[in-house]
């Protein structure tokens, strides 16, 4: 249950990151209320995970997920850049996320 846990807690960080851009530095008050609800959501998750999960590998695959999540939406609803070398970089975090998954104890 952790992992799902987990999983959320990243889920809403790409939330949160997206919504960073929708409120205009805090200028704009529903996307600030929006974002501060999504972040405080993203926290609560990871601290729930991390009762059962190491913290190391908790945290590394929270910022990953939301990382490459919210690259991904960058690149497609922004048109930011998707040159191959940016494309293996968010590979490269994809694999490591995969490999923490996959060399956890828990």
């Amino acid at each position: 249950m952790a992992w799902t846990w987990l999983l959320l807690a990243g889920l809403l960080e790409i939330a949160w990151a997206i919504g960073l851009k929708y409120t205009e530095g805090f200028t704009r008050l529903w996307p600030s209320v929006a974002t501060i609800i999504l972040m405080i959501a993203s926290f609560y998750c990871l601290a729930v995970a991390v009762r059962t999960l190491p913290l190391g590998t908790s945290y590394a695959i929270w910022t990953g997920i939301g990382a490459v999540g919210t690259s991904v939406f960058g690149m497609v609803r922004f048109a930011e850049g998707t040159s191959p070398v940016r494309l293996i970089c968010l590979a490269l975090v994809i694999a490591g996320i995969v490999g923490l998954k996959l060399t956890s104890e828990d």
